[in-house]
């Protein structure tokens, strides 16, 4: 055990005291390899100033690379791909080692020399600060020069990042990461090459994962030394194809699957027949009993507008735009369901017409008056869609604080048993 000290991170090892006095299991360095022989051996022995805990994925290099490491350390872990699979795949390999050998965390870093390990250290301190969370390096581009390619193709994941989670990232493509092994072990991916790195922040941000950035320097080398293997056509397909994906995954309905903090899904699932420990379960979803209440009321007030079968629709538009919850404003949407509602607004529109409320129900008044009843279920329900969703939204303001106020309450309670 390392003792807690006012230094309280083991600069060799990774491993760090939280704040909460826990300490972190070892922190593994990840370094996927291709065919990067000019800079392994500089990139292995600058992350070796911080860590003794290495781990190189050899995917299927062909230049030799991996010879850099046997001359470096005995405390390097070596994996070799027959073949190259991708970096997503020779993440996820390292991870596996990592585990086995009692790792709770790792550390990417790229072979090509771009990052420095020098930034080591932010990262151990992030993870202890916050161990749930997936941290990513955010690169100085003003610091250096960096090709215009690399600006633009950070803007443009950034992006679709936004359109996709509702959630600003300033570097969304960097390598210099930070992984909990319990989410990278939570989902079967599908990418396995750089998509991989997209794919996961966007997924996770789903899941309720945190992402949080920290500053890192980067260097770029001229073009007679840099060396990528980032095939334009290919994995600009790759990437278009899952960021097609992901859209339109975001913008449906039902909601995505949250994991707790060990990574794993809840026991329970939303539903509108237990009102109370759905909303637990929601605001475990970054969300807040705030926009939680806007949601609910925007599906009661577009519930109670006449606007058969494009109900959804619209509700889907307008928690897509906001980054509001679509299940719940959806769900919100079926109170309003007929006839009690469509009712009501159909009789607060008579009486705005007549001065009298409408009491012969029959078919003369529903059937041959159809037309009537409709533009006035339509006046009405400019009166009774604002109040009722004020109403309810309101409710469900106040039933959302109290559950926030109680897991407060209960997190402060478990932090003082911790301490």
């Amino acid at each position: 055990m390392i003792p807690a000290t006012n230094d309280s991170q083991n600069k060799k090892t990774g491993k760090k005291i939280s704040e909460k006095g826990a300490e972190l299991s070892l922190i593994a360095v990840v370094i996927p390899l291709y065919n990067h022989a000019a800079t392994l051996g500089k990139v292995v022995a600058d992350v070796q100033r911080f860590s003794d805990f290495i781990i190189v994925v050899d995917d299927g290099s062909s230049d030799g690379a991996i010879k850099e490491c046997k001359n470096l350390d005995n405390l390097v872990h070596i994996i070799r791909h027959p073949h190259n699979m991708g970096k997503g795949v020779a993440i996820l390999s390292g991870a596996e080692k990592a585990r086995a050998l009692g790792s709770g965390h790792i550390i990417t870093i790229d072979a090509d020399g771009q990052h420095y390990g020098e930034d080591l250290p932010a990262f151990f301190a992030a993870i202890a600060k916050d161990p749930e969370a997936i941290t990513v390096g955010c690169r100085k581009f003003d610091e250096t020069y960096v090709p215009g390619s690399s600006r633009f193709g950070r803007s443009f994941s950034n992006f679709w990042f936004r359109v996709q989670t509702g959630r600003k990232i300033g570097d969304s493509q960097s390598g210099f990461r930070a992984y909990p092994l319990s989410v990278l072990k939570a989902f079967k991916w599908r990418e396995k090459r750089y998509a991989f790195e997209n794919e996961i922040l966007v997924r996770a941000a789903w899941s309720g994962i945190r992402v949080q950035e920290i500053d890192i320097k980067v260097h770029y080398p001229t073009k007679q030394e840099h060396i990528s293997h980032f095939h334009r056509l290919w994995d600009n397909l790759r990437l278009s194809f899952l960021n097609t994906r992901l859209t339109i995954r975001s913008m449906l309905p039902w909601p995505h699957n949250q994991l707790d903090g060990e990574g794993q899904p809840p026991a329970e699932p939303v539903t509108i027949f237990h009102p109370l420990r759905s909303l637990r379960l929601l605001l475990k979803e970054n969300t807040t009993p705030g926009r939680l209440a806007v949601a609910v009321a925007l599906g009661v007030f577009v519930g109670a507008l006449p606007l058969l079968g494009m109900r959804a629709l619209i509700i889907l538009m307008i928690t897509g735009y906001f980054r509001l919850n679509k299940i719940v404003a959806l769900t919100a949407g079926n109170i309003c369901t007929p006839p009690f509602v469509p009712a009501l607004c159909i009789e607060a529109g008579y009486f705005m017409r007549h001065g009298t409320f409408l009491t012969e129900i029959s078919f003369k008044t529903l059937g041959y008056q159809a037309l009537e009843r409709f533009w006035e279920w339509g006046l009405g329900s400019l009166i009774v869609g604002p109040l009722l969703a004020a109403g309810i939204g309101f409710i469900t303001y106040l039933a959302a604080k109290n559950i926030r106020n109680q897991q407060t309450i209960n997190q402060d309670k478990g932090l003082k048993i911790d301490l």
